[in-house]
């Protein structure tokens, strides 16, 4: 059976979203997840296809034809991960407006803090395939 991988759409114009991508490319060791910066013509084509806002400011999960925004698709990639990390998937068990409030927070600080610039992602060659 050939497993569905999973799409991550990130903000490819912030740094601490490259750093976030970069981070979960390496710990991905069962090569589940597959990425497209929002602003991609890729990105753009799974928006319109998931009927998502095209100024979305935050990260876009889909797994198996379904979708996730903000904390819940940033705590569903830490899960699917494994491993130490996924012990924060139990901060989901937080009421989603509340999660939501503080991932709001930071991502409207997010280019204060960790800068602005469009996505450089100098990975190894061996993780290329994972960019869409």
């Amino acid at each position: 059976m050939n497993k569905q991988k999973h799409i991550i759409l990130f903000d490819g114009e912030c740094n601490f979203c490259s750093f976030w991508v970069k981070y979960v490319v390496k710990k991905d060791k069962r090569d589940v997840f597959r990425f497209a910066s929002l602003q991609s013509e890729i990105g753009r084509e799974y928006l319109l296809k998931y009927k998502i806002d095209a100024v979305i400011d935050s990260v876009v999960l889909i797994e198996n034809d379904k979708t996730y925004i903000k904390s819940t698709a940033a705590f569903r990639v830490l899960k699917t991960l494994g491993g130490f990390i996924s012990i924060f998937y139990g901060f989901i068990i937080v009421p989603e407006f509340i999660r939501n409030f503080f991932y709001d927070i930071m991502a409207s600080v997010r280019y204060k803090l960790f800068g602005q610039k469009t996505c450089e992602l100098p990975l190894d060659a061996n993780y290329k395939n994972k960019f869409l």
